[in-house]
């Protein structure tokens, strides 16, 4: 995907979530829903001018941050080599933050009949799926991959800990998924432990391939 359809793309679904919220205006409630908890019960609130357009405004800037940083990478030749893949990525992403933004203005409306934990984690295992496969063809960078100051370093270290981070992220990505069908309580350990497990793990990893690169 080029970088132009990709702005393309995530300018249309920004504003269709802008109008949507604006064309609801009259139905939704002045405090909507911002926040639940472990058991899927709405535990936080905000004003509704912010319910409706605070998380279109966070996506926006994430998609500028997301298509001008890697131009400004001391090794943006690097990401040339992969920007067609983290373009798809941008677009993903985008599509969960306003995905949520769905869900919420939903529930506002009270279309409350679903599980918010249920509803989200199918998509965010595809989500870190598509993470994985970013990973599996990212090169070094500054911005973009497991950055630690030993992959940083080291292209070889960096390959090794990307290829096995790829591997971890899809199995997380996996697992999120089948938790979708668990209880909220179940599906968060399906789905922050193997992350979280994963991202300490691939950081010592990194360090460990480092120490052996340097001793050799």
């Amino acid at each position: 995907m080029t970088t132009k359809t990709t702005t393309i793309i995530s300018i249309i679904l920004i504003v269709i979530a802008i109008v949507a919220g604006a064309v609801l205006w009259n139905q939704l409630p002045d405090q909507m829903a911002s926040h639940w908890n472990a058991n899927d019960e709405v535990d936080g609130t905000m004003p509704k001018f912010w319910g409706v357009f605070l998380m279109p405004l966070i996506t926006l800037g994430m998609m500028v941050l997301f298509l001008v940083v890697p131009g400004i990478d001391p090794l943006k030749a690097n990401i040339a080599q992969f920007r067609e893949t983290f373009n798809v990525f941008i677009v993903l992403i985008i599509a969960f933050m306003l995905y949520i933004h769905g869900l919420t203005l939903a529930w506002s409306l009270g279309f409350t009949d679903f599980k918010m934990s249920a509803a989200m984690l199918p998509f965010m295992g595809v989500l870190f799926i598509a993470i994985g496969s970013l990973l599996r063809k990212a090169k070094r960078n500054f911005f973009i991959g497991i950055r630690t100051p030993w992959t940083l370093s080291s292209d070889y270290v960096w390959n090794k800990t990307h290829q096995l981070g790829a591997t971890l992220f899809m199995a997380s990505g996996a697992l999120a998924i089948i938790g979708s069908f668990f209880g909220s309580v179940i599906a968060f350990w399906f789905l922050f432990v193997p992350l979280m497990g994963s991202t300490i793990f691939l950081v010592a990893y990194s360090y460990v391939l480092y120490r052996g690169e340097t001793k050799s």
